[in-house]
């Protein structure tokens, strides 16, 4: 995998906050901050298939919205480790 060397700048507790998840995981501040990105994409990418999805059929109800609440708690978190 190709990777591009970056030079960014973080507020202080985010630095801190993301060196201290990184050590936790065992891992790169680099691969951390990767690994980061990776899920915010995902989440933009779920949410643009969301309203793709709305614009054809409509508006999910407040019944499918808490379906799909149930769902992610019963994950339990497992999926995001």
């Amino acid at each position: 995998m190709a990777v591009r060397k970056l030079s960014i700048a973080l507020d202080e507790t985010v630095a801190t906050g993301a060196a201290d998840a990184a050590e936790r995981h065992g891992v790169s501040l680099s691969a951390w901050l990767n690994a980061a990105a990776e899920r915010a994409l995902l989440v933009e990418a779920g949410l643009a298939g969301v309203r793709a999805w709305e614009a054809d059929h409509g508006e999910l109800t407040t019944a499918e919205l808490a379906w799909a609440d149930s769902i992610l708690d019963a994950t339990d978190g497992r999926a995001a480790s």
